[in-house]
């Protein structure tokens, strides 16, 4: 504890330590949520030590979110929003740095927590679903005027499907270090005869057809905060992968996670398809906030984007089954392949219903 309060120590709070607890259940990052007294007032902050295996280059990391978040703030004050519960707000350290570093090399930084609020790890249901399509489409019309290209690009070429493909996938392949290869053929052979997906955006982007953008890159429901009241959004968190990038990867990321009729490793194919009542109820919500921020051949394409992802997705589970699961963590020796086969079949229902999920976005 008193390595703790060492931390603590470092970043300007407001008001007299009352009480320090773990908060959350993260995987990789260790959140606390400090409770201030300032004059009779409780304040409360959290506190996270970011995970530097995972997250190298903490400096642009945390750039990316204070130019972000700062704007995002001064955006929603414009417009007679409440910037302290509709973004998050951090706080520098008494040295006016955007994080601490610890003797041991580990980084801290903190945001003001946002009270009465909650997050939903399962898409529940299609109103749910609505409105995190509604608070991602918000996160996008904020920072459509934003000046992407002044944000570091963290994970270069993160959903560059095409450069995933011949310098991740084929590789793997090629190698086959466990030799895997045999049991996946069919899996390896879908990808393959699917080459064509993997550059369609990125073409339109070097044509400038497709504007580079602001991107959370990370769109899943747990990654907006929803009030515990009124059930409605209040803002989008986990910022860490904030960056460079396009409005159609965060779209389609969202549909691949949440219209999914499966959980993303049901081994049970036949239970795997593309939920068109949930596709609808988030390009609904999206669009409503997001749709005069986009152009014509973004809004052509995000249909499209939902089977890309989820395509990406496949092939990288599959790349890494090939690899020996060095990625992605596994429960069990054949995990990375079920997924892999599950992300496929969804691949191939959203084919199938290619046209319909087209038509919903074209009545919207």
């Amino acid at each position: 504890m008193e390595k703790i309060n060492d931390i603590i120590n470092q970043f300007e709070y407001d008001g007299t330590l009352k009480d320090c607890r773990v908060f959350g259940s993260g995987h990789i990052n260790t959140t606390y949520l400090l409770t201030f007294d300032d004059n009779g007032n409780e304040c409360k902050y959290i506190l996270q030590q970011v995970n530097p295996n995972v997250f190298k280059d903490i400096e642009s990391l945390m750039e990316n979110i204070f130019k972000v978040t700062s704007y995002l703030r001064d955006e929603i004050i414009n417009c007679g929003g409440d910037a302290n519960r509709e973004a998050l707000h951090y706080i520098k350290t008494k040295s006016g740095k955007n994080y601490f570093v610890a003797d041991d090399g580990s980084y801290y930084r903190s945001y003001v927590f946002v009270e009465n609020s909650t997050t939903y790890n399962s898409v529940e249901n299609s109103e749910l679903f609505k409105a995190s399509g509604i608070a991602f489409g918000k996160f996008q019309r904020l920072l459509s005027d934003f000046p992407a290209d002044t944000l570091v690009e963290t994970i270069p070429d993160f959903h560059n499907t095409a450069k995933r493909y011949e310098t991740e996938f084929l590789p793997a392949l090629n190698a086959d270090v466990m030799g895997r290869a045999a049991d996946c053929a069919d899996e390896i052979e879908f990808i393959k005869a699917r080459r064509a997906y993997c550059s369609r955006l990125v073409d339109l982007q070097v044509q400038g057809k497709i504007p580079t953008r602001v991107t959370h890159n990370d769109t899943k429901l747990n990654n907006v905060l929803f009030d515990k009241d009124s059930g409605k959004a209040i803002c989008v968190i986990d910022l860490d992968t904030v960056m460079p990038g396009l409005a159609l990867y965060d779209f389609g990321d969202s549909i691949r996670f949440g219209a999914n009729t499966a959980v993303e490793d049901e081994a049970d194919l036949s239970k795997v398809s593309v939920n068109l009542d949930y596709f609808k109820a988030y390009a609904e919500g999206f669009l409503s906030e997001a749709g005069h921020s986009l152009n014509d051949t973004e809004k052509s394409n995000l249909a499209f984007a939902s089977l890309l992802m989820t395509f990406e997705c496949g092939m990288r589970f599959l790349t890494d089954y090939l690899n020996g699961d060095v990625y992605f963590k596994t429960a069990y020796p054949e995990h990375n392949l079920v997924r892999a086969k599950n992300q496929l079949a969804l691949v191939a229902d959203m084919e199938k219903h290619l046209p319909e999920m087209e038509a919903i976005i074209n009545s919207l």
